[in-house]
């Protein structure tokens, strides 16, 4: 007999099932599983959320005790059900919560996280794609990489609809390019990998871990935030990770991605969606 996983916190591999686990956590887990460079983290199934915000002890106990193996800071993230399918991203919609300095502060994070599926403009968003009106909201648990630049990729131009790989980046936590904080640094890569154009951004603001929790937020000066932000090797790796996201998942591929200490991370992954 299957084992009821709806009350327990797992770890990010094994939260396959989307209809529990939400889409972000379900395809991070496939990433997981294929051996991609996904940070440590842990999945709560969306009826475990739910008895969280309700107030239940048993639930939130279950929630510390559950991300009590990962070191902080640590964020946390809506993986909804539909969410990252290919018919709906929900990118900006739902709250994510960064700098969480351990697992005690996970539990008030998951309440503000779950309900921020219920906001107007969420609510919104659902009724135009013509999804089910009350939200179940599946939560990623993640220690936070640090990064000295990060950003988004694209496999197919997103506007042009071309065979090539988009890539938008910036220092400091990507957030700032997912929310359109700054403008970012774009890099157009052909088929096999070759630079067809580099475009400077203005990232003039960077935002990084707080050593007490939260992010802080910087201004940068000029000559940086004009500086070009990824090396040659670094955009034969990202155009790497894009083609092996592309062998394991199939169809198209919207990538969030970090470098930290020389290291490539992959944080999302989801279909390329209108």
């Amino acid at each position: 007999m299957p084992k009821d996983l709806s009350g327990r916190v797992l770890p990010l591999g094994d939260a396959h099932d989307p209809a529990l686990f939400g889409g972000k956590a379900a395809q991070l887990a496939v990433a997981v599983s294929h051996g991609l460079p996904v940070p440590d983290g842990v999945a709560l199934p969306w009826p475990l959320v739910e008895a969280v915000t309700a107030g239940d002890e048993g639930a939130i106990r279950a929630v510390v005790e559950g991300c009590a193996p990962l070191q902080g800071p640590l964020v946390a993230r809506s993986s909804a059900v539909g969410e990252d399918s290919a018919e709906a991203s929900f990118a900006g919609q739902h709250l994510s919560l960064l700098g969480l300095p351990g697992p005690e502060a996970v539990a008030d994070a998951v309440v503000a996280v779950g309900r921020s599926a219920g906001s107007e403009p969420a609510l919104a968003y659902r009724d135009r794609l013509g999804l089910p009106p009350d939200p179940r909201v599946g939560i990623v648990v993640q220690r936070l990489v640090d990064p000295d630049v990060a950003g988004v990729l694209f496999d197919v131009n997103p506007v042009t609809g071309a065979d090539e790989v988009v890539i938008e980046a910036t220092w400091g936590l990507g957030e700032t390019v997912v929310s359109g904080s700054v403008v970012p640094d774009l890099f157009r890569l052909g088929t096999a990998g070759t630079l067809l154009e580099y475009r400077p951004g203005t990232k003039d603001v960077e935002v990084r871990p707080a050593p007490d929790g939260g992010t802080v937020r910087f201004e940068v000066d000029d000559e940086r935030a004009r500086a070009r932000s990824l090396s040659g090797g670094q955009l034969v790796e990202l155009h790497a990770l894009a083609v092996r996201c592309r062998a394991v998942f199939g169809g198209t591929q919207d990538l969030e991605w970090a470098f930290a200490d020389g290291t490539l991370w992959l944080l999302q992954r989801r279909p390329l969606t209108a």
